[in-house]
């Protein structure tokens, strides 16, 4: 029996940015058109202009409603019918306002179950910020819309990390995690390890808040005080396997991270600047936790390189996959615990 095709919606972010140009970068391979039904939530002139101006031959199809898309094909919603002014690496009102409608239409179908998963390119959180959007990024706006809590969680085929905080000043961090945020995160970070990923008994790592992690506290009791206790109940009092906390300076340099399934870092940078080292391009921000799934590029609007025609749709492109392979691992998911017989069955087969 054929799989049914998976609809992924796509939103098209800032559009003076390299969004729409990994989009049709991606689809210019139609091998991709075997695996999903995408639909790029914009305008036929706005998408004919970008397709034009970087002479792609992209194929796509304009719909006016979304049970008009076309397996097979390239589908674009049009979802508005003016023609905004592209300026391509320029932070524009108008640029900031056409990537919240497209996200807004694309979330709506995604709450409606009108597509089954999205994709979304990258916005400037400054431009986009409106009455509608008041949000620092894409993960704190979709928490607010669909059900659950969610995290970030950047990944690539050899490394993921999650964050406690992503989007808050560097001087919040410390006062923001608590014993609480900790536990949410790391239960999160573990539940989507299985369900989205496929790992039945997952190693999680955490990296210290300070320093050395704190040197017991000569340099910050945070690590000892909230991270420590937070750890020992989550092994033993919910057999969640979480290590740590570990130096964050050391622990990917000496490859310390390959020993785990996923790492856990307090905040923004402390986990991104070494994601992006070891895997930007191939990576994907997954927004987890969430009743819906959310991919997107690991890079932003890029507007350095913005209309010039040398982006790189890569990571757009294993956000694609990634977005689809998680669907599919969740409805796999949800079958299996209808029969613990069949999680049984199919973890002996992973042990052979």
């Amino acid at each position: 029996m054929k799989e049914k095709m998976i609809k992924v919606g796509i939103s098209v972010g800032d559009i003076n940015g390299v969004g729409l140009e990994i989009i049709l970068k991606t689809f210019e391979e139609h091998q991709i058109l075997e695996l999903c039904t995408p639909i790029i939530f914009a305008s036929n002139k706005l998408v004919s202009f970008q397709r034009k101006h970087f002479n792609i031959t992209t194929n796509f199809q304009g719909i006016d409603t979304l049970n008009a898309a076309i397996d097979g094909k390239l589908n674009v919603l049009n979802c508005w019918k003016e023609t905004p002014t592209v300026a391509f690496g320029q932070e524009t009102e108008e640029g900031g306002r056409y990537a919240f409608l497209s996200l807004q239409k694309a979330v709506e179908a995604l709450k409606n179950n009108e597509i089954d998963v999205l994709v979304t390119a990258p916005i400037n959180k400054n431009n986009i910020q409106s009455d509608e959007f008041h949000f620092p990024g894409h993960t704190d706006y979709l928490a607010q819309q669909l059900e659950g809590n969610s995290l970030m969680f950047m990944v690539s085929e050899d490394l993921k990390v999650g964050l406690m905080t992503d989007h808050i000043p560097l001087k919040e961090v410390a006062t923001t995690i608590t014993e609480e945020l900790m536990m949410q995160k790391a239960r999160l970070m573990n539940e989507s390890l299985i369900k989205d990923f496929r790992l039945q008994r997952p190693k999680i790592a955490v990296l210290g808040i300070n320093p050395h992690c704190g040197d017991k506290g000569v340099i910050g009791k945070e690590d000892e005080d909230v991270l420590r206790p937070a750890l020992k109940k989550l092994y033993f009092d919910e057999n969640i396997l979480v290590f740590g906390p570990f130096a964050a300076d050391s622990f990917f340099g000496s490859q310390a991270y390959r020993n785990y399934d996923a790492v856990l870092a307090p905040y923004h940078d402390q986990g991104l600047i070494a994601f992006k080292t070891l895997a930007f391009g191939s990576g994907v921000n997954y927004t987890a936790g969430l009743n819906k799934v959310r991919t997107s590029p690991d890079h932003g609007t890029a507007y350095e390189i913005a209309g010039k025609g040398i982006a790189d749709p890569e990571s757009f492109r294993h956000a694609i996959f990634m977005a689809i392979d998680i669907f599919r691992n969740r409805e796999e998911y949800v079958e299996l615990t209808k029969n613990p017989l069949k999680i049984r069955t199919l973890e002996l087969d992973k042990e052979k």
